[in-house]
C-alpha cells in the first residue's frame, strides 16, 4: 500500500549536490500552450497570406479615385443603400418616439385619410371594393393550388404553407392592436368580421407568391395583372385601416423569401430523390 502511494507522489531529479532541480511539472498546460501557438500561427500565416494579395497592405490602402468612381457608376444601388443608411441613422437618433398614450404613426395611414374618410362615409362602396378583394384572394389561392394538383408544379403551394405557417406564430407571438378608425365589412377575406392576424398581410404575400409563380412559367400578363391588384389590395387594406404599412412590406418580403425558401425545400428532395424512373413522391418532386 505504501508502495502504491509513494508511486503517485511526484518524483523531482537531484542534482550532484542533491538539491532538486527546478523541471516543468508535466501536465496538460503544455499541451494547451502548444495548441494556442498552433492557433495562433495558422491564423497569422492565413492573414499573411491574405495580405500578400494586396502587396502587404490591407485591402482599403490599395483604394484609389478610380476604384471609388467605378463603384459609384457601376454599383450605384449599394451606394444609394450607404446613403440610406446615414440618413435614417440620423433620422432614428433624433426622432421623438412616439408615447404609449397616443396611436402608432403610419405614414400609410397619412396617405390614404381620403381614401378611409371616403370608405367611412359611403359603407356600401367599402363592402363592394371588400368582396371584390376577397375575390382576388380567390384567385390567388385557386392558382396556387393549381399550380400543384393540376400542373404538378409544388413549389407555390410550398411557399404558401410556409408562409401561413410563420404568420401565424408571428402573428399570435405579437398582437398589435387594431388601427383606430378600421372599417370592417362582412365581405372582406376572412368572410364575416372574423378576427385576424395583423402581421404580416397574408394578403399581399399570397399574391406575390402566385406572381412569382407566373414569371417563372414566363406568364408575364398574368403576372403584372396580379401586381398591379395587389397595389390595389395595398391600398385598399391601409384606406380601411385594415393593416399597418409595415404589414404589408413585410408581406412582399415574406412572398420572396417562403417563395426561396421552397425552391431549395424541392432542390433538396430532388438531390436525394433515388434515380429510378417511374416514381413519383407524393409533391412529385
Amino acid at each position: 500500500m505504501n508502495g502504491a502511494v509513494s508511486a503517485l507522489k511526484p518524483r523531482h531529479k537531484r542534482a550532484s549536490n542533491g538539491k532538486p532541480l527546478n523541471v516543468v511539472p508535466t501536465n496538460h498546460s503544455s499541451e494547451v500552450l502548444q495548441v494556442q501557438d498552433l492557433i495562433m500561427s495558422s491564423s497569422s500565416s492565413f492573414f499573411s497570406k491574405k495580405l500578400r494579395l494586396y502587396g502587404g497592405k490591407a485591402s482599403f490602402m490599395t483604394w484609389r479615385l478610380h476604384d471609388v468612381l467605378h463603384v459609384a457608376k457601376h454599383h450605384w444601388i449599394p451606394c444609394v443603400f450607404a446613403m440610406g443608411l446615414l440618413f435614417f441613422m440620423g433620422v432614428e437618433y433624433t426622432l421623438r418616439m412616439v408615447p404609449s398614450s397616443s396611436p402608432p404613426f403610419d405614414v400609410g395611414f397619412v396617405t390614404t385619410r381620403s381614401l378611409h374618410l371616403l370608405l367611412a362615409s359611403k359603407p356600401k362602396l367599402n363592402t363592394l371594393l371588400a368582396g371584390l378583394n376577397t375575390v382576388f384572394v380567390g384567385m390567388q389561392t385557386t392558382y396556387i393550388v393549381w399550380t400543384w394538383l393540376v400542373e404538378g408544379r409544388p413549389r407555390a403551394t410550398i411557399s404558401a404553407l410556409f408562409m401561413f405557417t410563420c404568420r401565424g406564430i408571428l402573428g399570435y407571438s405579437t398582437q398589435l392592436p387594431l388601427p383606430q378608425g378600421f372599417l370592417g365589412s362582412g365581405a372582406d377575406f376572412p368572410v364575416g368580421n372574423v378576427s385576424f392576424f395583423l402581421f404580416f398581410s397574408g394578403h399581399v404575400a399570397g399574391s406575390v407568391i402566385a406572381s412569382l409563380d407566373m414569371r417563372r412559367m414566363h406568364r408575364w400578363e398574368m403576372a403584372r395583372t396580379f401586381d398591379a391588384l395587389n397595389v390595389l389590395q395595398a391600398l385598399r387594406l391601409l384606406g380601411t385601416r385594415g393593416h399597418y404599412t409595415i404589414d404589408l412590406a413585410v408581406g412582399v418580403g415574406a412572398g420572396f423569401l417562403f417563395d426561396s425558401l421552397a425552391g431549395k425545400y424541392e432542390e433538396s428532395k430532388r438531390s436525394k430523390a433515388p434515380t429510378t424512373t417511374g416514381t413519383k413522391e407524393a409533391f412529385f418532386l
